[in-house]
């Protein structure tokens, strides 16, 4: 549960959720998300270790390339936050049940 709440915290912010955005459509070197969200890179690295530190974005270098680093999203933390929501929201359909019984 500790896990989610970093999630969630790393989700809280926009600028966070800017850059989840861009990398729903295809890996990006951080240059791109930079220019496309309109961080100083510094800034946009920042926020990269925070979604990395949560689980949500990784990266890794091309075979072409070692010097360049792709960002992308994770499927598992997002698997584990479906899963979280999933559960919630069974317990409100439960809930909801209740009342109407």
């Amino acid at each position: 549960m500790q896990q989610m709440g970093v999630v969630f915290a790393a989700l809280a912010d926009p600028t966070r959720r800017g850059v989840v955005e861009l990398l729903r459509t295809r890996p990006h070197r951080a240059g791109e998300l930079a220019e496309a969200l309109g961080l100083e890179p510094a800034a946009l690295s920042r926020h990269l270790r925070l979604l990395k530190r949560a689980g949500l974005v990784g990266d890794e270098h091309p075979e072409t390339d070692a010097r360049v680093r792709l960002y992308s999203l994770q499927r598992e933390a997002f698997s584990d936050l479906r899963r979280w929501l999933d559960e919630v929201e069974a317990l409100w359909a439960q809930q909801l049940n209740g009342f109407a019984d």
